[in-house]
């Protein structure tokens, strides 16, 4: 029996580690969590082992249209004075699904929507070369992305106005405080 509660611990162990930073591997974990309500997403588009703690979205759905996603929202933000923020995750990813999740609560949805339009980019797996709109991020003259989420942020201009580091360091938007984000994001000026 011992023998056996150290191998469960080992491998739970394991699973902690490949949750820290997102990488196609972690799609398979995706798969195996509860739903939980939202009052901004459908209620299978949120969840969380403990809502409280960490809500968890999946708005990552695949979209061919994601170009024109992005053109539309760099459109209604000129009309009425906003920015873009183009979070490229993917469902499979802790910390794109973390990063929506409380982009989805009533404390972010009232101060996004007010200063920025949002659009959820589907990236596929980058790392196993079966990625998708990375063009995206090429047209915001981002060459590459290796982790999820990257979020871009840019002016109602499509001038990307954070920098490459800053867009790539959301891969542990899952490990970073509520307040931290929240900052971050009502912040910018």
């Amino acid at each position: 029996m011992e023998y056996r509660f150290k191998k469960i611990s080992l491998a739970v162990a394991g699973l902690v580690v490949c949750l820290s930073a997102c990488s196609p591997a972690d799609e398979l974990s995706a798969q195996t969590e509860a739903a939980a309500p939202s009052q901004d997403l459908p209620d299978s588009d949120i969840e969380s082992a403990d809502m409280d703690a960490h809500p968890e979205a999946r708005p990552f759905t695949g979209n061919d249209s994601a170009m024109a996603d992005v053109d539309v929202a760099l459109a209604r933000a000129a009309e009425n004075g906003k920015r873009v923020i183009v979070v490229m995750g993917a469902n499979w990813c802790h910390d794109s699904r973390g990063l929506a999740g409380w982009f989805a609560t009533p404390r972010f949805s009232d101060m996004l929507s007010e200063k920025y339009e949002t659009v959820y980019v589907d990236v596929g797996t980058p790392q196993s070369g079966e990625g998708r709109n990375i063009e995206i991020a090429q047209r915001f003259g981002i060459e590459s992305q290796e982790n999820t989420p990257m979020v871009l942020m840019l002016s109602a201009k499509g001038d990307l106005l954070n920098s490459e580091e800053d867009a790539k360091s959301w891969r542990n938007a899952a490990s970073r405080s509520e307040d931290d984000i929240f900052s971050y994001f009502d912040g910018l000026e």
